[in-house]
């Protein structure tokens, strides 16, 4: 028997399989790369990098918009956060942000990426 999963739910799991495979992808790259650093203890927080493939993926995916000039204030004001805290997570990658503001960043790419389409859509 096949759940029903709501549509918004869908678009998710989506894109979730899309970043699982990418972030697959970028870890074979990274551990070639980059040098692998001590694994952190239990419960330590993990610093973007090799042992993040998942993260790397997502910014990946969302630097494309922040090209755009005031894409990383406006990113900033609906995440609630200092612009320079969206430049460590994207610019720099020397930071990550909380599981919330995680599940804010796909909501948001998925608008962006929505709105995308509808403007190709349009064009034709």
């Amino acid at each position: 028997m096949k759940l029903h999963t709501p549509s918004r739910l869908g678009h998710a799991l989506n894109m979730i399989d899309g970043l699982e495979a990418a972030g697959v992808a970028i870890a074979r790259i990274a551990r070639r790369r980059l040098k692998p650093r001590p694994r952190p203890g239990r419960g330590a927080t993990l610093r973007p990098g090799v042992d993040t493939p998942l993260w790397l993926a997502l910014v990946a995916q969302i630097r494309p918009f922040l090209r755009v000039r005031g894409a990383k204030a406006l990113l900033a004001r609906e995440l609630a956060l200092d612009p320079s805290r969206v430049s460590q997570f994207f610019v720099r990658r020397t930071a990550s942000p909380d599981a919330e503001r995680t599940l804010q960043l796909l909501g948001w790419l998925g608008r962006q990426r929505k709105s995308l389409l509808i403007e190709d859509y349009l064009k034709k």
